[in-house]
């Protein structure tokens, strides 16, 4: 499988960096940029399997952004794991290398998730680890799952601790209702085991009807300082997906994010984000999305002009093109 993804976006702000603020995946501003290119090779595990993602474009540099590893090594292979799945082990499987994360309500790839841009959560938390994935179903709605990783971020270690994760997963047979939990605890500061971050993400996904899907997500963060003192962070997250028909369809998301000590942002303060997004499916494969971002804070952050961080708000408007053939997921 595979995708290529594009767009424009333009900032009333005109910052002359030429960049929106507090954006992962359409950074530029006021210009025609290509995100991501992403080609994918995957076997099923049975009982042995692999998945292996090729990845270009600005989208890949600032996933790897802080590696350890450096941008250079890693950022065109966004996912490469090999898998294990016993036949008569009721459903184990056994992931071994660099995949996604099981945090957040949002996906990377944008054929996969309802706008264009992803929000402050998704932004903000980890985008992937890198070690091992366990996943067992209990019974045919709940799963649970143990995760031994580096930490977030990071095919190199930055420190010699591990981060562990506890994922569960209920999925009624209905499928009008699911609720995701994951909680990760490790040390991620550089050079030193002191100080450990707890991060704690659930969403409740509700299925009313084929036209109409909702999502609930909240995380909370706390970073523990080597000295004295300590960093939370909450944020909370609501969005919804109404298709017209089968050609168009429009998400709306709403955010509120709430850095209490600038841990996350660099700056304390709560921010909210409201998006709009429409969408058009020219033919199966073939996506358009044309989605409105209002981001506020309640202190001065967002450039405008040749200002860095004189503004309380930016707006942007973003055409985006995304073309993916194979599997959905």
């Amino acid at each position: 499988s595979g995708l290529i993804d594009g767009y424009y976006s333009f900032n009333s702000n005109h910052p002359a960096s030429r960049a929106n603020n507090l954006r992962n995946f359409e950074v530029k501003a006021n210009q025609f940029s290509l995100n991501m290119t992403k080609f994918t090779l995957e076997h099923e595990a049975d009982p042995i399997g692999f998945k292996l993602d090729l990845g270009f474009g600005r989208a890949w540099e600032v996933f790897h952004a802080t590696d350890p590893a450096g941008t250079d090594i890693v950022r065109y292979i966004p996912q490469a794991y090999v898998s294990l799945k016993p036949k008569n082990a009721g459903g184990l499987q056994i992931d071994f290398g660099k995949f996604y994360t099981s945090a957040g309500a949002e996906l990377t790839e944008n054929n996969l998730t309802w706008s264009y841009g992803r929000g402050y959560l998704y932004t903000n938390g980890p985008y992937y680890h890198t070690g091992l994935r366990i996943n067992k179903p209990v019974n045919e709605v709940f799963a649970v799952g143990v995760q031994v990783v580096n930490g977030w971020n990071n095919v190199e270690d930055n420190n010699t601790g591990k981060t562990i994760g506890l994922t569960t997963a209920y999925t009624p047979k209905n499928k009008k209702f699911a609720w995701y939990n994951n909680y990760y605890v490790g040390p991620e500061k550089n050079d030193t085991n002191a100080g450990k971050r707890n991060f704690y993400d659930t969403v409740v996904n509700l299925n009313p009807s084929d036209k109409a899907n909702f999502y609930v997500n909240f995380d909370y963060g706390h970073e523990a300082k080597v000295g004295k003192g300590d960093a939370k962070w909450v944020a909370l997250g609501v969005a919804g997906r109404f298709a017209l028909n089968d050609k168009w369809a429009f998400s709306p998301r709403f955010e509120v994010y709430d850095d209490k000590d600038g841990f996350i942002t660099g700056q304390a303060q709560k921010l909210t984000s409201f998006t709009l997004t429409g969408e058009y499916k020219w033919v199966e494969g073939l996506l358009a999305r044309l989605e409105y971002r209002n981001d506020h804070s309640n202190h001065p952050y967002f450039d405008r002009g040749n200002k860095l961080g004189s503004a309380k708000s930016q707006n942007t408007l973003t055409l985006g093109i995304v073309a993916f053939f194979g599997p959905k997921r």
